[in-house]
């Protein structure tokens, strides 16, 4: 079973990357690239600034950089873990990839931008949602075209990126649940 689900995982990754032309390739480096959205985690901070103050900014602070850290290094033990060769490392199927990216890194489950994005955006999301109703969905949309540029530029499998993507969901739940707890505890 599991045999089939990474068979039909590559023959999906092969489809959908295979579908970037040479015209978006510049369009999808940029978005994968990780500095490209720090004038969104900056217009984020200072929305959670604006509307709790500085107080609580300095609680997102740390807590927003304690989960990265967590999704960041628990993506590393699945990696170190899994040991899935990325596509762009795989013998059988390299002759089939449009690599675009900068480098290749060697394992690939799960993705760690589809993590790290995806907790970014429910954690903002949840925190500045009696503020911004509809901020939540235009942030997990954002989460997933990065996490779809991975597909793009050839260095995850879409399981990949499912995987990320869901534990991103569910690591920035779990730190928004610590920061109103912190918030609760320390501020009010």
């Amino acid at each position: 079973m599991i045999e089939e689900l990474l068979k039909q995982d590559t023959s999906l990754f092969l489809y959908l990357n295979n579908l970037g032309t040479l015209r978006w390739d510049n369009l999808w480096l940029i978005i994968t690239d990780k500095l490209t959205f720090i004038p969104l985690y900056a217009v984020l901070l200072y929305l959670l600034y604006k509307k709790f103050g500085l107080k609580s900014m300095l609680v997102f602070v740390i807590v927003v950089a304690l989960m990265i850290t967590f999704t960041d290094q628990i993506t590393n033990v699945f990696k170190r873990g899994f040991q899935r060769l990325r596509p762009c490392r795989a013998p059988d199927i390299i002759d089939q990839v449009r690599f675009i990216a900068v480098r290749c890194g060697k394992y690939g489950f799960f993705s760690g931008h589809s993590s790290n994005s995806m907790a970014a955006a429910i954690f903002a999301g949840l925190m500045l949602k009696p503020f911004y109703k509809k901020l939540i969905y235009v942030l997990v949309l954002w989460s997933f075209i990065v996490a779809y540029s991975r597909i793009y530029v050839g260095v995850h499998y879409p399981l990949d990126i499912v995987c990320g993507l869901t534990f991103g969901a569910f690591s920035g739940f779990l730190f928004y649940k610590i920061a109103k707890l912190a918030l609760t505890r320390f501020i009010k």
